[in-house]
């Protein structure tokens, strides 16, 4: 599987981005895809995670209400917009793929390049 992440840039306090996560490969039946973020110093934290089977979501508490994912399936893609956007979204962020929900704790069997976000305050 092999995994593309884009769509990062500057925005001010308050702002939107989207992200995108193209992904291909084999077996998209039964994976769960996942968005991860990390700053300098800090480890990968899990943020977002999306079963492709039956479309489940799951958002930790400090992106829940203001990122929301979707997805594509024609084309492959998965999306995270990033609404009401806090300086302390700033991370460069990943999206990653498993099999199953270990992906909550980090459990990743692929992971895309990242893509920086940074907000402004």
């Amino acid at each position: 599987v092999q995994l593309q992440a884009s769509g990062g840039g500057l925005v001010q306090a308050g702002g939107s981005l989207r992200l995108s996560c193209a992904a291909s490969g084999p077996t998209f039946s039964s994976i769960v895809m996942g968005w991860f973020r990390q700053t300098p110093g800090k480890e990968r934290e899990f943020i977002v995670g999306f079963s492709w089977s039956d479309g489940t979501t799951y958002y930790v508490d400090s992106v829940k209400g203001r990122f929301t994912v979707s997805r594509d399936n024609a084309k492959n893609m998965v999306y995270l917009q990033m609404n009401s956007l806090k300086p302390e979204d700033t991370a460069v962020y990943y999206c990653a793929v498993t099999q199953d929900w270990s992906i909550v704790n980090g459990g990743v069997d692929y992971w895309g390049k990242g893509t920086q976000v940074t907000v402004s305050s």
